[in-house]
């Protein structure tokens, strides 16, 4: 595929497949978005030095707030690569194509760490949402090698773009699309399939203005760079069932 990318209707549904960073601008889709482009940052750790792919662990989930300064994602290593291409449908019936992963390994993902059931997501003090590696049986997925937000057992699928496996949740997490240059630095730049940073902005309206001062710079955009930690040391408390 160029770097045009391309997408295109069939059977009533817009199918979008995209390269990285290659549209400027929102795709829509029967009642929801399915790819919209955000300021392209450069993943960096406490320092402000660059998070670079080799260094990362496989199977370890960090965390980085992406496109608001107040929205988590996760980014992970899986054990092996991911799939190459997987079809995914959003709760409004919408499908769209997520095209895997990215690094020399193709095992490089990222996904928003809210889950679309009932809007679960990793905060400093504890996580009910976390990676769960492969082997580790946990109550909503026996196999692990899953996304689980043990708020209500949903589990999702981090090789298949985040498709739900188990549990109650909708849709898919939103995927975040990630870029590894030429020096193996991390970049993220849009966000694929349907998102509920809204719907997470009025929901937790009171604990962000108690973080940021008020609900304005919640919803500020995040540029340059953002910080990105294990999730071990992002929340005090990882929950697992």
């Amino acid at each position: 595929m160029d770097r045009r990318g391309f997408f295109k209707v069939t059977g009533g549904a817009l199918l979008v497949a995209l390269s990285p960073s290659v549209v400027k601008t929102t795709l829509y889709a029967a009642n929801g978005d399915l790819f919209k482009s955000y300021e392209k940052v450069k993943l960096v750790d406490e320092t402000g030095e660059p998070i670079l792919y080799k260094n990362l662990k496989k199977e370890v989930a960090y965390v980085f707030n992406y496109p608001y300064v107040s929205t988590p994602n996760f980014l992970l290593r899986t054990d092996t690569a991911t799939l190459p291409e997987v079809r995914l449908r959003a709760e409004d019936g919408t499908e769209y194509v997520w095209k895997g992963g990215v690094g020399s390994q193709r095992d490089l993902v990222g996904y928003s760490a809210i889950c679309p059931h009932q809007l679960t997501h990793p905060t400093p003090n504890d996580s009910f949402i976390a990676y769960v590696p492969k082997g580790k049986k946990t109550m909503a997925y026996k196999g692990g090698g899953v996304i689980v937000c043990s708020s209500h057992l949903s589990a999702y699928d981090p090789k298949a773009g985040a498709k739900v496996v188990a549990g109650p949740a909708p849709q898919p997490l939103a995927s975040i699309v990630l870029e590894v240059n030429d020096k193996g630095e991390i970049f993220a730049s849009a966000v694929l399939g349907p998102e509920k940073f809204h719907d997470y902005f009025r929901s937790f309206k009171p604990e962000l203005k108690e973080i940021f001062g008020n609900i304005r710079k919640a919803k500020k955009l995040v540029k340059v760079d953002v910080k990105t930690m294990p999730l071990s040391e992002y929340s005090k408390e990882i929950i697992q069932y």
